[in-house]
């Protein structure tokens, strides 16, 4: 984990990286005042981000085992590290239920896979250079975004700042996903592993079709949970499956999961 570190700067130098904050930061605002503020949408896509459970934002099935509440609760921070499956899988959940995203600071985000898993790109906003401060950024995001992702780059957040942005998060009623760094505090914490891939039988042996991931999920208010989950795919989509259960399971989650 990195540390943020502080350089001498002229005043010159000082006001013009300031003006340039400043800039960014109101074309995110502007952006934002374009999108429809929730319940504004008379869309049955969007409904069903409010009507399931209007405090939870769904994550795939196996998964939603995993969190005491089956999703991801607003107003909570959550931290995802390990296999990247596991975030684009959040956000096609997501985005595919009606809810609008944001990622910062994932310049290598896997675009076409989170397609394939359902994720509706009209509704994901992608950042991938925020600039010198990406937590500013993630902020202002907040006001007008379901799920925000913030990739930190290795960086450490100070506790005292932790907190700031939390607090905005409860009253903004968003989800904050933190990545590739280190945030204290957040009340979900989730962690995936690669454990093994599968290909396929007969005509296209040798080729990947499956990715088999070890999840484990602990956070404040309930004891450590872990399950292996298959993430394939096939002609029409990438679905999500429990690994252990058999074929029958599988295949009737393969269809709820779409």
């Amino acid at each position: 984990m990195g540390e943020v570190a502080e350089f001498p700067v002229d005043d010159e130098e000082a006001a013009r990286r300031g003006t340039l904050r400043a800039e960014r930061v109101e074309v995110l605002r502007r952006r934002i005042a374009a999108v429809p503020a929730r319940g504004e949408v008379p869309s049955v896509a969007r409904g069903r981000v409010e009507t399931a459970s209007e405090c939870i934002l769904p994550v795939p099935a196996p998964l939603a085992e995993l969190l005491p509440h089956g999703g991801l609760v607003r107003g909570s921070v959550v931290s995802i590290s390990g296999a990247t499956s596991l975030l684009l899988g959040v956000l096609a959940s997501v985005t595919a239920s009606g809810g609008y995203a944001a990622v910062i600071g994932r310049r290598r985000l896997g675009l076409l896979a989170a397609a394939e898993m359902g994720a509706r790109l009209h509704r994901l906003a992608v950042i991938p250079d925020p600039g010198p401060d990406p937590v500013e950024i993630a902020a202002v995001l907040l006001d007008g975004i379901d799920l925000v992702v913030l990739g930190l780059g290795g960086a450490t957040v100070s506790p005292s700042r932790a907190r700031a942005v939390a607090a905005r998060v409860r009253s903004r009623q968003s989800v904050l996903v933190v990545t590739d760094g280190r945030w204290e505090g957040a009340q979900v914490r989730l962690e995936a592993q690669v454990d093994g891939y599968h290909g396929v039988d007969g005509p296209g042996r040798d080729r990947l079709c499956a990715t088999r991931l070890s999840v484990r999920a602990h956070g404040r208010a309930f004891s450590p949970r872990s399950t292996r989950i298959e993430v394939s795919a096939d002609h029409s989509a990438v679905t999500w499956a429990y690994a252990d259960r058999n074929p029958v399971e599988d295949r009737n989650s393969r269809k709820a999961a779409r």
